[in-house]
């Protein structure tokens, strides 16, 4: 049996302080990470600081402490009762703990569901009578208030169980879970929040209908406009606010998963206005919810052309080349907020400028000018930038961003580029821009004479670099399509037919699109220029090769869109059809 003076070592341990608890505590101790990692692929997180002592809210106040709870004396200890406020919360999570033990040992199954609803249900009539009863007087509503606190992060465990998330909608709870988030105590709206975010979490492994039935629940209950609310009304100077503002922005991610929600999402009135201005925040140092803020605005925009349209009705791509204008020369730290900040910043302005709105307005904005910059002078920036470039030239649309970039002087830049060797991601960039000036740029016009001067210098030498590329994409495509064939031999007719997707994107991995890119760029200077003609044909002999093999792969690429019914792109395909005439 320990001695007395063990169980005041046990009570005073650091541990026990940090773990006991009683359910009369209504702030979550959460820490809002600054430096640390994000999620995944750039996603926030919220991380648990052990060693840190700031808190999300204030202590309990006292207002809120147990009624039959007795004031200390000097030495910390009650009067009369022999124990102290440690050895009473440690006593307390010791209860808590059986009870613990209790709960796991019920089954998870519909009725447990029911009765916890129930339960669930009669919380929030308790404290919303108690509220209306006792409106100037907290203290007599607070019990309540802890108590449906604490129910509502019980709801977690059912992530667990996503196989209940029906039962759970059909008997009202998610309405009612939903109907939290325009309570008054912003504590109680920030835990309903932080359980859907669980409830509806990508980790949670719930089948889609499933998902689907618990999602359309929360939408029918107006959980789109009650976020909003919330993040017009949470003031991030609080920590507890900030945790808040971080739950709203993951449960926009979660749904965003469904682009018919990222829609919506997109439609809410100010929804994009709120992430917008979040992003142009000014702080110190790129915190967690600013960075999450331009990751959650990249995916709706990736999602959904009528939210891409609005962002650019709301100014948004001149705004983000501003906030990305300092990047032209300086980098973000490594590892850092800041540096998956530039990062989503780029996607959402890459993203926009594939549509005609969106070109308008980067052209308009310089953005042009300030890409080529970045090419010149960045480092973190002068691949995104590129990227960038590429997307903006690219399209039907694209004709005036090639013009300018040839006005800006961009061709030296951009040559300069092609000439060295760069990994895949980025000669395809270069290839891609290359091919959109040769596709858009008016004939006769002084910018495309300019261009194919380029090819012409110094005697074909980018023609060379060119065949180079080529050669390089031929190798390893030819590698993927010879096992294929292996694959092909040993296969059902059927089988063949399943793997027909597989093996088109194992091509594309071997840089197939590359290697279509390079061919279209030597078709159009066989087209425009003899001399360029005889160049490409004469480094073709070396390998005993003729421009029949260019033909193919137009050919190849022209019967793929011509067999698919979703691609529309006439002039795309009226373009190889004149150019293979040319061959």
């Amino acid at each position: 049996m320990a001695s007395l003076d063990d169980l005041f070592k046990v009570i005073h341990s650091e541990d026990w302080f940090h773990v006991a608890s009683n359910k009369y505590k209504t702030y979550k101790s959460v820490r809002l990470s600054t430096n640390g990692d994000v999620k995944e692929k750039g996603q926030a997180t919220v991380e648990d600081q052990e060693d840190d002592d700031r808190l999300a809210g204030p202590e309990l106040p006292p207002d809120m402490k147990r009624e039959d709870e007795v004031l200390d004396d000097e030495d910390g200890r009650f009067f009369g009762g022999g124990i102290t406020n440690d050895t009473a919360e440690v006593l307390d999570f010791i209860d808590e703990q059986e009870k613990d033990g209790i709960r796991k040992s019920e089954k998870i199954d519909a009725a447990w569901v029911r009765k916890i609803a129930l339960n669930f249900e009669k919380r929030i009539s308790k404290n919303a009578e108690l509220r209306a009863k006792f409106e100037d007087q907290p203290q007599k509503f607070m019990g309540s208030e802890a108590d449906l606190d604490a129910d509502i992060k019980a709801l977690s465990i059912l992530s667990e169980h996503p196989s209940l998330y029906e039962e759970f909608a059909e008997l009202g709870c998610v309405s009612s879970l939903v109907s939290l988030l325009s309570h008054d105590n912003t504590d109680i709206a920030i835990g309903a929040i932080e359980i859907i975010s669980e409830l509806t979490d990508e980790d949670v492994e719930a089948e889609q209908a499933q998902w689907d039935i618990l999602v359309d629940a929360m939408l029918n209950a107006d959980l789109l406009s009650l976020l909003s609310e919330n993040m017009l009304r949470f003031n991030e100077d609080n920590e507890s606010d900030m945790a808040g503002v971080y739950h709203v922005l993951s449960v926009l991610e979660n749904l965003s998963s469904r682009p018919s929600i990222a829609e919506l999402i997109g439609k809410e009135s100010s929804v994009l206005p709120w992430l917008i201005s979040r992003i142009q925040r000014s702080e110190a140092t790129v915190g967690q919810n600013k960075q999450y803020s331009a990751e959650v605005l990249a995916i709706l925009l990736q999602s959904s052309p009528i939210n891409r349209s609005r962002f650019v009705e709301l100014n948004g791509v001149d705004l983000l080349l501003q906030l990305l204008s300092p990047y032209r020369k300086r980098d973000p730290a490594k590892g850092t907020e800041e540096e998956e900040f530039v990062e989503n910043i780029f996607d959402c302005v890459t993203c926009s400028v594939d549509d005609r709105e969106g070109k308008a307005k980067f052209l308009e904005a310089e953005g042009v000018e300030l890409c080529l910059i970045m090419l010149r002078e960045g480092k973190m920036s002068r691949p995104r930038a590129l990227r960038l470039l590429d997307h903006s030239l690219g399209g039907p649309d694209g004709s005036a961003c090639c013009e300018k970039l040839v006005e800006a002087a961009g061709l030296k830049v951009t040559f300069t580029m092609f000439m060295k060797k760069h990994d895949n991601q980025t000669t395809e960039h270069l290839l891609g821009i290359l091919a959109s000036m040769l596709r858009s740029l008016p004939g006769e016009s002084a910018a495309r004479i300019r261009l194919l001067a380029k090819f012409v210098e110094k005697d074909y030498e980018k023609i060379g670099r060119l065949v180079q590329i080529r050669r390089d994409y031929a190798t390893k495509a030819s590698a993927v399509d010879e096992q294929i064939i292996l694959d092909r031999a040993a296969l059902t007719a059927a089988e063949r037919e399943n793997m027909t997707d597989e093996w088109l994107s194992r091509r594309f991995d071997a840089g197939l699109f590359s290697l279509q890119t390079v061919d279209v760029i030597s078709a159009w200077l066989v087209a425009e220029d003899d001399g360029a003609r005889r160049k490409i044909e004469m480094l073709l002999a070396d390998r005993d090769e003729t421009l029949q093999i260019i033909k193919a792969t137009l050919q190849e690429q022209l019967d793929s869109m011509n067999a698919s019914a979703e691609d529309e792109d006439f002039v795309l395909k009226d373009m190889l059809s004149t150019l293979i005439q040319h061959l």
